[in-house]
């Protein structure tokens, strides 16, 4: 028999270091020091989840309290911090792992959501969090518009999995199962994203409108 418990704790904390090498990576690409770099890989790695356990009242979060993700999140940091070069060479094998680290935090989410007795939509809700948040604090701290809301399919992929959690344990299906599928799914939408440049439906703004909305984006970010 699957220990639910467990297995949660497992996926968090595979999720933690990928987002957390992604978070370093985006440090380093901005020059910070190897201080920013581990703080840039802590809040990527583990804000989505803190973000979740303080709307569910799971206090103090698990992120805050189990040392394991601070060290997941610190050995990450370092790895990218030490072996940048070789992992810039791996750019698209590191969006595969970021899909592969919001596949896992989306399951993780809906699943320890449901055992705090949310409703369905809202577990949903709350797995697509973790599995977004640190990303989108990431990007604040570097003063960009949050990738989730301008990237191929990053929180709907991560709400169908997340979806599919919540199905499986309204159906009484094992959880194993039901991450397994929701996590393939998220995986795969994210993939076919990537590959094929899937995205939602953005407004259009003429040629002229345009301009003037970059030129104020541009003086905005000086």
């Amino acid at each position: 028999m699957v220990d639910v418990a467990a297995l949660v704790r497992i996926l968090d904390l595979a999720g933690t270091f990928v987002f957390a090498v992604s978070g370093a990576m985006a440090a380093i690409d901005r020059r910070l020091d190897v201080f920013g770099v581990l703080v840039l890989a802590f809040v990527a790695g583990n804000f989505g989840g803190v973000a979740r356990d303080a709307l569910i009242g799971a206090i103090p979060p698990a992120a805050l309290t189990d040392a394991r993700y601070l060290l997941v999140s610190m050995v990450a940091g370092l790895t990218a911090f030490f072996w940048y070069a070789g992992i810039d060479k791996l750019r698209n094998p590191m969006l595969l792992f970021d899909a592969g680290g919001l596949s896992l935090f989306a399951v993780s989410g809906a699943q320890k959501a449901i055992e705090f007795g949310l409703n369905p939509v809202m577990a949903a809700l709350l797995g697509m969090l973790t599995g977004i948040g640190g990303g989108m604090t990431r990007d604040v701290l570097l003063r960009e518009i949050p990738q989730v809301l301008r990237s191929d399919l990053y929180a709907v992929a991560a709400l169908a999995g997340a979806a599919v959690v919540v199905a499986g344990d309204a159906l009484g299906l094992s959880y194993g199962l039901s991450a397994l599928t929701g996590a393939a799914l998220c995986f795969a939408l994210r993939f076919m994203a990537i590959r094929h440049g899937w995205q939602l439906p953005a407004a259009r703004l003429s040629a002229q409108r345009r301009v003037e909305a970059e030129r104020a984006r541009d003086e905005g970010t000086r």
